[in-house]
């Protein structure tokens, strides 16, 4: 039983990857780009997220790191900003787990819409602060909200397709470690 563990954690990392590198590869199609276009959600940010409030120890940050940073090269925006930006809120939410597994589901939701909010306009403000071009505001409210309002449809997924849900309070693993 304890191999399973070990492949459980390896399982999920790799399907984390391959989640992201399907997302991205969906966002570098010419789809739906024309001029003006309202931008659609960040799910990769959303999966993210909803999978570091359920299981923080499925996803490493290392990993999250590669990820992220692999999206900012390959998108061109600034190299290493909007990783740094989610390592952070990904390590705030990991060093709250046991609130967070108490939460419940509406208020665990506005947890993760305030940090998506505080993301860009922390990302915003360094883009202003280096005076880097940047789209319109309004981008960039649209684009996190469509984000907070595909979170619950991710957890949701999450949740049914994969049975990814937060560990009941005492609940350990093969080891004897709490959840």
């Amino acid at each position: 039983m304890a191999e399973f563990w070990r492949q459980e954690h390896w399982i999920f990392r790799g399907l984390f990857l391959a989640i992201a590198l399907m997302l991205l590869f969906l966002r570098l199609l010419p789809l739906g780009n024309a001029p003006g276009a309202l931008p659609g959600p960040d799910i990769l940010l959303c999966v993210t997220l909803a999978w570091i409030v359920r299981r923080p120890d499925f996803l490493p940050m290392p990993l999250i790191l590669v990820v992220f940073l692999g999206e900012d090269l390959i998108l061109m925006r600034p190299p290493g900003l909007w990783a740094a930006i989610v390592i952070l809120t990904t390590e705030f939410l990991r060093g709250r787990i046991a609130l967070t597994r108490e939460l419940s589901f509406l208020v665990e939701w506005l947890l993760v819409s305030g940090l998506m909010l505080g993301m860009i306009l922390v990302y915003r403000l360094v883009l202003g602060i280096a005076f880097v071009p940047q789209a319109p505001f309004g981008f960039a409210i649209v684009q996190v909200l469509w984000s907070i309002a595909v979170y619950p449809v991710v957890v949701g997924l999450s949740r049914l397709a994969l049975d990814l849900r937060k560990p009941a309070t005492g609940e350990v693993d093969d080891f004897g470690r709490r959840l």
